[in-house]
């Protein structure tokens, strides 16, 4: 109120320059680096990781319940959340809950703008804004957000210092590593300086994703740890509380975050390997108490907690994909609960044919088997291998569809001209202001999103994407002069017309 009173008073060059004043004030004012962490995030060290549509409101007090200390929202797409007031408030602003704090509410953006724009409506309902730049998923591949835009570190330099400058919350990083130690430490050096006063390393290269994950690298974390001066969050190769420990002693971090080990065991942080259903039917209450919730989400995080039963109920599995609601859902979680406890009346030695080291009913983590090394199947040649792909094997594959997955032979089924040739797929032209693939009939050579904001301003039409705000507007300035026509004269409708034409 003060601040406004006064610019109001103030020359146009004052008032510059006290705005200017008021910006460095408020980002002196924030927390920032170490204190940050220690005020805002109360010291945390048990990180639960933002999840795309699994770490909802639900999951995370349900994680907090059980020794997370700090969460984050899932994975937020920038653009968006600032044209889509639904999406913002499915995602953030009907998530809001006195118990669920310190919050860190992440976004992937590749433009600066519309990055702050997002983060400013998010700030007030979160402790920091997190940048994601490890998503090595395909459709960030497609989007150019996450891991994708470790090279480009002008565009990062620049994100990052404008939303230091422009937030109220700090600013924060999630990160893969490069292969070199050398360029990691130097990348993450470059978001310290820029302005970012948290970093979470994920010890893991875009590449390792999928069946070659592989381990994450601690000694990559680290070398970062001790190169910068913010606090180090590390994420990879987390199952077990006993893992947490190990990671924060050889690396030095300040906390360790867990995605996959959380969403098996949400008792991880406290140090438990509690019965599956004890977990899944404390989530389904936390679900009743705080709708709505997706169902797909719900559906996904009892696949998650049941995936080793499920591997040897499988009719319980299909009704848990055909189930209708959260009640369907409870009723299987039910069904397996009963089965779990009528075996475990059993001899125990029927337990551990499974080969898992706790009965499968008990919540542990999912260890992805390593891909199969093709040079050492059946003796074959290295030369005579080199094209095997390391994904699943094809039972009786032969002929022009040998290379192609399951589901790409059963779209080939469906479609038997669909073409999965990267080479021979068209080239989409690039809309000229967002990057995204343009309309092919646009006027303006842009995407439908933004024609129809260039359309609207400059109050034209573009038959390509079906928008007509001129003749829209011809339509109303002829209705308002009652026709076009004035005092009988029928020459005064050009007049009329080509006055209220902008263009």
């Amino acid at each position: 109120m003060y601040f406004t009173a006064t610019l109001t008073t103030l020359h146009v060059p004052h008032r510059a320059a006290v705005c200017g004043w008021i910006v460095n004030y408020c980002s002196m004012a924030k927390p920032r680096g170490f204190e940050f962490w220690r005020s805002t995030l109360k010291g945390a060290r048990y990180v639960v990781a933002p999840m795309v549509e699994q770490s909802e409101l639900a999951w995370r007090l349900l994680s907090r319940r059980h020794g997370a200390e700090l969460c984050y929202t899932p994975m937020l797409h920038a653009q968006v959340f600032v044209r889509d007031a639904n999406y913002r408030r499915e995602n953030l602003y009907n998530e809001v809950h006195q118990e669920d704090r310190p919050l860190i509410t992440q976004f992937c953006a590749n433009d600066p703008e519309v990055f702050i724009q997002a983060a400013l409506l998010a700030q007030d309902y979160c402790d920091a804004i997190d940048l994601n730049l490890g998503c090595p998923q395909m459709i960030a591949k497609r989007g150019h957000y996450g891991v994708f835009l470790q090279d480009e570190w002008d565009l990062l330099e620049k994100m990052i210092k404008l939303a230091d400058e422009k937030l109220s919350v700090p600013i924060t990083c999630k990160i893969r590593v490069f292969p070199e130690i050398e360029k990691t430490v130097k990348y993450a050096k470059m978001l310290e300086k820029a302005g970012c006063q948290l970093l979470t390393v994920h010890g893991r290269t875009k590449d390792q994703k999928g069946a070659l994950t592989g381990i994450a690298s601690w000694k990559h974390i680290k070398a970062v740890r001790e190169a910068v001066n913010i606090p180090v969050f590390a994420n990879g190769n987390i199952q077990h509380l006993s893992d947490v420990q190990c990671c924060m002693e050889e690396t030095g971090v300040q906390g360790v975050m867990s995605a996959e080990g959380n969403l098996h065991n949400p008792a991880l942080f406290e140090g438990r390997s509690p019965p599956v259903w004890e977990m899944a039917e404390e989530y389904l209450e936390a679900v009743g108490k705080h709708p709505p919730c997706s169902l797909s989400y719900v559906r996904a995080h009892i696949f998650k907690l049941w995936h080793h039963t499920l591997q040897i109920h499988q009719d319980l599995r299909e009704e848990l994909a055909k189930a209708k609601n959260v009640a369907g859902i409870a009723e299987v979680n039910r069904q397996l609960k009963q089965r779990c406890q009528e075996e475990m009346a059993k001899d125990e030695s029927e337990w551990t044919r499974t080969g898992l080291p706790f009965p499968h009913w008990i919540c542990q983590p999912y260890v992805r088997p390593p891909p199969k090394d093709p040079n050492a199947e059946n003796g074959q040649k290295a030369s005579e291998t080199k094209a095997v792909s390391v994904k699943r094997a094809l039972e009786d594959s032969d002929g022009p569809n040998d290379s192609l997955s399951k589901n790409k032979q059963k779209k080939k089924a469906r479609n038997p001209h669909k073409n999965f040739c990267p080479e021979l797929k068209p080239k989409y032209i690039k809309c000229e202001q967002c990057g995204n693939p343009k309309g092919n009939k646009c006027v303006f050579n842009l995407c439908r999103g933004c024609c129809k904001r260039k359309a609207f301003k400059e109050v034209a039409d573009c038959p390509g994407h079906g928008l007509k705000f001129k003749t829209k507007a011809l339509k109303q300035s002829k209705s308002d002069t009652g026709g076009g026509l004035t005092n009988g004269n029928p020459n005064s409708q050009t007049v009329s017309t080509a006055a209220h034409d902008p263009l």
